[in-house]
Formats: C-alpha cells, sequence, structure tokens
C-alpha cells in the first residue's frame, strides 16, 4: 500500500468499524486512535486534506518536527503546549523521536506548516491472525508476513465480541483472527499492542 490515500482509507475503514470500542476500552478521549480516522472533511481539487498530514519524522527542531510522507512531499508540523500526542497512550510531545511515522490533524497555516492539534505516533491497525503466544507476546501472520505484537503491562488490553474490554488475554486463541490497534517499533516487524479485538467461543 503505497499510496497514502489508500492507507488513510485502510486506517478508516478499519478503525471506524470499531470506534466505540476502542474509546471506551482504552479511555483516550480525543486521542482515541478512532479519533485518527475521523470523518474527512471536504478535499481540495486534488483529493488533498489540508490539514491532515503523514509521514516519518526526518528532523525535529525544537517543537517543530519535518516530516516525509509517503509520497515523498515534506511536512512541517509544529506543536504545541496545546498539542494531543498519542503513543500507544496519550503522552507528551517529546517522546516524538526521528524515524517514528506518524499522522497528524491541525490547521495548516499560512506558510505552509501544519500547526497540529492531534498527532499520533507510530499507530498501526492490523488484521491478523494468531500464529502462537508466548509470556506478554503473540505471534501474528498479517498478509503473509509474520509480525511479534508485545503485551504492555498495564496497557495492552482485549475486547471479546464486542464488550467492555478487560486486561484478560487468556480466551486469545492460536489460529483465530484478530484485529491490533498499537504502536509500531519503527524499522522493525514489531509491535506493542494498545487493543487485541477478537471473538471468544
Amino acid at each position: 500500500m503505497n499510496n497514502p490515500l489508500d492507507r488513510r482509507r485502510f486506517l478508516t475503514s478499519a478503525v471506524l468499524g470499531s470506534a466505540g470500542v476502542v474509546a471506551g476500552a482504552t479511555a483516550l478521549g480525543s486521542l482515541a486512535p478512532e479519533a485518527v480516522a475521523a470523518p474527512m472533511p471536504k478535499l481540495d481539487k486534488n483529493g488533498i486534506d489540508p490539514n491532515f498530514a503523514e509521514g516519518r519524522i526526518t528532523a525535529i527542531n525544537g517543537s517543530m518536527l519535518m516530516v516525509t510522507a509517503s509520497d515523498r512531499s515534506f511536512h512541517r508540523i509544529q506543536l504545541t503546549k496545546a498539542t494531543s500526542v498519542w503513543k500507544l497512550r496519550p503522552t507528551t510531545m517529546d517522546q516524538a523521536k526521528v524515524g517514528d511515522g506518524l499522522y497528524a490533524r491541525g490547521v495548516r497555516m499560512p506558510d505552509g506548516v501544519l500547526a497540529a492539534d492531534a498527532l499520533w505516533l507510530n499507530i498501526v491497525n492490523l488484521e491478523a491472525h494468531i500464529v502462537s503466544m508466548g509470556t506478554n507476546v503473540l505471534h501474528l501472520d498479517h498478509n503473509g508476513n509474520r509480525l511479534v505484537g508485545h503485551v504492555v503491562p498495564g496497557t495492552t488490553a482485549a475486547v471479546y465480541n464486542g464488550t467492555p474490554a478487560v486486561r484478560d488475554l487468556s480466551m486469545l486463541q492460536v489460529g483465530k483472527h484478530a484485529q491490533v490497534i498499537g504502536a509500531w517499533r519503527p524499522d522493525t516487524n514489531e509491535v506493542d499492542i494498545a487493543t487485541v479485538y477478537a471473538a471468544a467461543a
């Protein structure tokens, strides 16, 4: 999925299916992972949302992030004390690191800078099958690619059959489908799991 619009549509469709559950499960408020996929505003004639940016951080200058998007365009993203930041959980802007992937929403200023209202760092939303399980780890298959999902004590939650989120992962089953929302560990095949959605027998 190299097309940034395709990537964004994938994220939108995958997250919106369980939007209410995620917000209740993680108590993230406006920073809930589904907020990155809020209803799309009217786009310009090129199909681009001027108040949205995605990509990887290539440099940080104070509270300004320099970001290269998947289409190789360049963004400058200004963070403020009012910017909400998510990196597996709500956090602060000093957690943004060079190499992090991001989605950002805000207001495009006249000089082209995106003044960010909200920033999601390394967020992933994966449809996968559970291949095996170990202590604080799920081995996943995502479209034929093997991934390692790390269970983060005190953070990772499970939602079974649309019920309220719990910390108990014992009902996850090898060979079954799961939807995983979490934070990618850049340049690896590993993610830290925020919420896993699965069916329980």
